[in-house]
């Protein structure tokens, strides 16, 4: 059933990737730096590492529950709201993993500091990735593609 679903191009979802993560960065740059009372220049370069990081981690997520979604006959830019929420809440506990310990070493943060901040951060960005995953496929709906073989 899955072969019947179109499904994103891999330069689609690099173009939702890499705008989803220059957004994101646009607003929690100026904000870290002010609420961690750091540099702009050290805040930005953790900035484009914790970005790398996650956008390797979304290029897989998104794969990953695209094809999920095909194997129950839906298309992903036509996700329910809740499944909005389950794709968004998991991919910010995958990332959440993985940035602790960067958190901790970067900002010398013990575990309990970089916890708190990185929720934070997850906090903002849960709703940030619905919004911003609501408006791409609205702005860049799925036409016609179809699912690998």
């Amino acid at each position: 059933m899955s072969q019947d679903i179109p499904l994103r191009s891999g330069r689609d979802r690099l173009r939702y990737t890499v705008s989803f993560e220059l957004t994101l960065m646009a607003f929690l740059v100026p904000a870290g730096a002010v609420f961690l009372e750091k540099g702009l220049g050290e805040i930005g370069l953790l900035g484009v590492v914790l970005s790398g990081k996650a956008m390797l981690v979304s290029l897989a997520w998104n794969w990953v529950f695209d094809h999920w979604d095909a194997r129950r006959g839906r298309i992903s830019s036509q996700r329910s709201r809740l499944g909005r929420l389950a794709h968004a809440l998991g991919f910010e506990g995958c990332l959440m993993l993985t940035s602790l310990p960067i958190y901790m070493v970067w900002l010398g943060l013990e575990l309990w500091q970089a916890l708190a901040t990185d929720a934070t951060i997850t906090t903002f960005v849960v709703g940030f990735t619905y919004v911003f995953s609501l408006a791409y496929d609205r702005v860049f709906p799925i036409s016609g593609q179809k699912s690998p073989a």
